[in-house]
């Protein structure tokens, strides 16, 4: 039957809500990837009903444990870190408005070698992290993309965001070690996630100044090696200038800043951290369904030993799906 034949303008449609979705740079992120932040064109929004499946593996090095969003630094110590991340998200509407949810749980290998009282020792953590949560909604800027011709009209120009993270502190933790994968104790942030659109909308030549200010706040870990342990909350600046280099292909220079999150350990204070870093991000559509992408992050400012040192790596696999686009497929397999 003709409905049956394959449409190129369908088709057409079809990858374009690919190409969307495969933007859902869902956990670039997660916030407990340190260092790093949630990466460029997490906020690009998709269509509603999305799902995205990342699969995020991390090698991070430094003076702070990678796995500890407050970032405290045990001065001449050093950590070394392989972690994956799996997890999911979706894309929906709330009161006309493109929003998101998305758990990540980490899961890996800590090992480090800390100074103590002029002693070195050696102390390795494995296993589960802290699980989070984030959601986020758009407050300006386009509304909720519900159809192809939503999607097609889609252009961010000037976008903001609501978003929220809390972090479940059920993760692998011992007491007597100073090192975990876990944190034993509730932490998340919030922000306001900032996408402005440069120039032409136009894949292969898009262009977008991307922000994202947020505060952390932490609860108070009452058994830290028998101690308690108190943070202040801290803020973060992440700032990205991203361009297509093709249809398929994007580059990001990412941009990084930590203050404050001053800690107290009993009567012992860790002074606040003001530490900045930068990066590069590469993206790489695969297919209709799956897209690449890999990023390095090293910390500035940090000559001084109670200085923040991070260098991280991360490489980014997502896969997502949609019911409609699952459709239009198997109408192309038809013809």
């Amino acid at each position: 039957m003709a409905m049956n034949k394959y449409n190129p303008i369908q088709h057409f449609c079809c990858m374009r809500i690919i190409a969307t979705l495969a933007l859902i740079l869902f956990l670039g992120s997660q916030s407990v990837m340190l260092g790093q932040g949630d990466g460029p064109r997490f906020y690009w929004k998709g269509l509603v009903g999305m799902n995205a499946i990342p699969v995020i593996g991390t090698s991070q090095s430094g003076n702070s444990n990678p796995m500890d969003p407050a970032h405290i630094v045990n001065p001449g110590s050093e950590f070394n870190s392989t972690i994956a991340m799996p997890g999911y998200a979706r894309m929906f509407s709330l009161f006309n408005r493109s929003a998101m949810a998305s758990i990540v749980v980490p899961m890996g290998r800590i090992s480090s070698s800390i100074k103590d009282n002029g002693l070195t020792s050696t102390q390795t953590s494995m296993g589960f992290g802290d699980p989070m949560l984030q959601f986020g909604v758009n407050l300006v800027g386009p509304k909720a993309i519900k159809s192809i011709p939503d999607l097609l009209r889609y252009k961010p120009k000037f976008s903001l965001d609501f978003m929220g993270s809390l972090a479940i502190p059920i993760g692998e933790y011992d007491s007597e070690s100073q090192i975990n994968i876990g944190q034993h104790r509730w932490y998340g942030r919030i922000g306001l996630p900032v996408v402005c659109q440069l120039g032409k909308w136009v894949p292969g030549k898009r262009t977008t100044l991307e922000f994202l200010p947020a505060v952390w706040f932490f609860g108070n870990n009452n058994n830290y090696n028998g101690q308690t342990l108190e943070t202040n909350p801290m803020f973060q600046v992440e700032g990205h200038l991203t361009r297509d280099f093709m249809e398929k292909l994007w580059g990001s220079v990412d941009f990084i800043w930590y203050s404050g999150g001053e800690s107290k350990i009993d009567t012992l204070v860790v002074p606040q951290l003001n530490n900045m870093g930068i990066g590069i991000t590469l993206g790489y559509k695969i297919n209709d369904n799956m897209q690449l992408t890999v990023a390095y992050t090293s910390t500035l400012n940090d000559s001084e030993p109670e200085d923040l040192k991070m260098d991280s790596f991360r490489i980014t696999f997502i896969c997502g799906w949609h019911k409609l686009i699952e459709g239009m497929h198997r109408l192309k397999g038809n013809d």
